[in-house]
């Protein structure tokens, strides 16, 4: 399927896959591993994790397994959003590294602007510290990118006044009603990729009769015109399933979306409801 084909070009000249295999709520285990193990077996070559995730190691082992090239298989993970200093930023990459036993990962993330448990509150040093540690990172070439989730435009700007490095890529919630304009623009004018995840509204979307009927004019499932729907904006799908038939659907996304469907589905808002 060309989209499991198809990159994108990150600012430093990297290339990453245009879908990604998201791992999140995937519990580490034989779920994980079959899961990531079946993404792969269908063609999928980028798999996203995250330390808070807890599978990183049944996602390394499925890659190893897996007998494709390491060099071919793009892999993201992400520090911990309650990691926000220097020290215990550098113990946490060693963590991830040991469990999924890679020499290198391919994007590396601040996983959150604040730690979960307290979202909005305002870690703007702690951002800066640890944006440098992921600038070591990179200068070691232990990750090939680096890059933010959850950050919006006053997180981006934050970093941007103390450190050398643009994020290569933020990692935002990002589905047809929920497009997050003003952080979406801010990345697309300094070369910031943004990937998506949730493109499915974490399922919440599948029930939407507007968006239902515009899957039925191309004859295909509401989850395959979600997808496809980021693609045509330029931004990097993440889709999780562990249903090998959905993970092989979730991929079947070559086809156009007209300008006028794009913009019905730009108009629509609380496609949630």
């Amino acid at each position: 399927m060309p989209a499991l084909i198809d990159t994108f070009t990150l600012s430093n000249g990297v290339t990453i896959p245009k879908i990604g295999f998201g791992t999140w709520q995937i519990p580490d285990g034989p779920v994980a591993y079959d899961s990531v193990a079946a993404a792969l077996e269908a063609g999928y070559r980028h798999i996203d994790t995250a330390r808070a995730y807890g599978n990183e190691a049944s996602v390394g082992r499925a890659i190893r397994d897996s007998g494709i090239p390491r060099d071919e298989i793009f892999v993201t993970t992400k520090l911990p959003a309650e990691v926000k200093n220097a020290d215990a930023a550098r113990a946490s990459f060693e963590t991830t590294m040991s469990a999924l036993e890679m020499d290198y990962v391919d994007l590396y993330l601040i996983h959150a602007p604040w730690p979960w448990n307290d979202m909005g509150s305002d870690h703007r040093a702690g951002n800066i510290e640890v944006w440098k540690v992921l600038e070591e990172v990179y200068d070691a070439k232990r990750s090939r990118s680096i890059g933010v989730s959850n950050f919006n435009v006053a997180d981006l700007e934050n970093l941007a006044s103390a450190t050398d490095i643009t994020p290569h890529a933020n990692q935002i919630r990002w589905f047809v009603g929920f497009t997050q304009g003003d952080t979406t623009a801010y990345c697309k004018e300094r070369d910031i990729l943004v990937e998506g995840y949730s493109p499915l509204a974490t399922g919440a979307i599948l029930d939407n009769a507007d968006v239902a009927s515009i899957a039925a004019k191309y004859d295909k499932s509401v989850a395959q015109l979600c997808i496809r729907y980021l693609l045509e904006k330029d931004v990097l799908p993440l889709p999780k399933t562990t249903t090998p038939s959905r993970i092989v659907e979730n991929a079947d996304v070559d086809f156009v979306i007209s300008g006028s469907d794009l913009e019905f589905l730009d108009g629509l808002t609380d496609t949630t409801a």
